[in-house]
């Protein structure tokens, strides 16, 4: 005879349902035990939903490189998509990873009611935003990839990739918006579901439409966007469903304009890291045209992909470290905050140094993921090197803005957000190429530089700003 039972609990403790023959979820509980157990618990799953996130554009390239004859032409076709693709994913961040801490903080305060209203007001603005979008990237969308520095060569391939793609922002929108809600309710797991569901179907479907029905470029786009649309579809019917703690609904609902502003303030830090990053990459594809040609476009699209397979663990050991953070600061437990930063920074600090010297020693192996052109890899070994110098500092750049975040300091996030990219790595991208002739080789020397003092100017000022009023017990 199966066993029904319901265990009711205070927000943020752990939750199991049984009602019909074993179903159960399970909840983090970030108010008791062990802080660090309560990241690693958020974080290994989020770590693994944002690896396989990634797969949706990584697994593109990888197939879109070893298209024959034309592999890597398409594949600087498809990096000059890239500031477009990040442009989506921050208004995605703006409203998901802006309003999760919010929400977070309202649990911690045991303001259900309160934090119901942030999710659906976010919800409200991804889909407006994402239809927004949709119909001006099209509209424009050659305009645009011209301005990204498309040659006559490469914007055939960027425009039957970029003009599918942006027919599922929506999608995106929905699907990277908001699963943040579902980690800051403490359901890592099902949120590390979210992004499987499409990231599988992404690596079955690629394939398919890229070589057996022929469709190259395009294809990969059909595949990306048919997978988002899964994925959106199960964050929708977990939300909405009777197992999540905090329930997405319209009904009766008209958008709260104040607390919109209040998710877009604190958004803004990850949407300014976001469209700085796009800024980066127009910088890049810019000044590397004029200096490399579309060769330096294609090694610049195959180090920012192994860039993001490096830095995506520690993106989840300070995103899983967020909710804890957010909760805790929420229901004044000040010393499980102090605990969760030092946690957070030092395994951090140790997964950045331990990457940088694999990066280091086997440049040709990351390479080789994406492309097996002998041009382009002569080409990209020196610049990885010179790209990847220093970046063990990162880890204090994620660290520093997880807290500012965390906390709702919305100010010190959005300009550290610009002070990395917009103030060091855009200038630096444009001057450092006419310098000693340093030529393409300044344009990778920019991120290292931005990393060292970006990075380090981030995690000092938290800790002299923060850390001090940690101790004191103030708001």
């Amino acid at each position: 005879m199966p066993l029904h039972f319901l265990q009711e609990s205070r927000p943020g403790v752990q939750v199991r349902r049984r009602a019909d023959g074993g179903d159960h979820i399970q909840q983090t509980d970030f108010s008791s035990g062990s802080v660090r157990r309560s990241i690693l618990a958020v974080a290994a799953p989020m770590m693994i939903a944002q690896v396989l996130n990634l797969l949706y554009n990584i697994v593109d390239r990888i197939y879109i490189g070893k298209i024959p004859g034309e592999g890597t032409a398409a594949l600087a076709g498809l990096g000059l998509c890239f500031p477009v693709i990040t442009l989506v994913t921050a208004f995605a961040n703006l409203f998901g990873v802006g309003g999760a801490p919010l929400c977070a903080i309202a649990r911690g305060r045991g303001d259900r009611e309160g934090a119901e209203r942030i999710m659906c007001n976010a919800w409200f603005m991804l889909l407006l935003t994402g239809a927004v979008l949709t119909v001006l990237g099209i509209a424009f969308h050659k305009p645009i990839l011209y301005l990204l520095g498309a040659s006559d060569a490469t914007y055939p391939y960027a425009a039957d990739y970029l003009t599918v793609y942006l027919l599922g922002t929506v999608c995106v929108m929905t699907s990277l918006g908001l699963n943040p809600y579902i980690n800051s309710q403490g359901f890592a797991r099902i949120g590390m579901l979210t992004v499987l569901v499409g990231a599988a179907a992404n690596i079955v479907l690629d394939p398919v439409f890229i070589f057996a029905l022929g469709m190259g470029v395009r294809g990969a786009a059909v595949a990306t966007v048919l997978s988002q649309l899964l994925s959106a579809l199960w964050v929708l019917r977990f939300l909405t469903g009777p197992k999540a703690e905090l329930r997405l609904h319209f009904h009766g609902f008209r958008p709260d304009f104040r607390c919109i502003c209040r998710i877009a303030a604190l958004g803004t830090s990850s949407f300014v890291m976001s469209f700085t990053d796009s800024l980066v990459q127009v910088a890049c594809n810019a000044t590397l045209r004029t200096f490399g040609g579309d060769l330096y476009i294609s090694v610049m699209t195959v180090i920012n992909s192994v860039r993001q397979i490096a830095q995506t663990p520690v993106m989840a050991i300070s995103d899983g470290a967020s909710p804890v953070i957010s909760y805790n600061y929420g229901a004044k437990a000040y010393p499980r905050v102090r605990a969760a930063i030092r946690f957070m920074t030092q395994l951090g600090f140790g997964y950045t140094l331990l990457i940088w010297g694999l990066v280091s020693a086997f440049p040709t192996a990351f390479i080789k993921i994406f492309n097996h052109d002998p041009v382009l890899v002569e080409a990209a070994v020196p610049a990885l090197h010179v790209y990847f110098f220093g970046f063990a500092m990162m880890a204090f750049q994620f660290a520093g803005q997880s807290v500012f975040k965390s906390l709702g300091r919305a100010g010190h996030a959005i300009f550290f957000s610009l002070l990395r990219k917009a103030f060091i790595v855009v200038p630096l991208t444009l001057l450092l190429p006419h310098i000693a002739g340093l030529g393409v080789t300044g344009v990778f020397l920019a991120e290292p530089i931005s990393n060292c003092v970006g990075g380090l100017a981030c995690y000092i000022t938290m800790r002299c700003t923060v850390m001090p009023e940690l101790r004191c017990g103030k708001d």
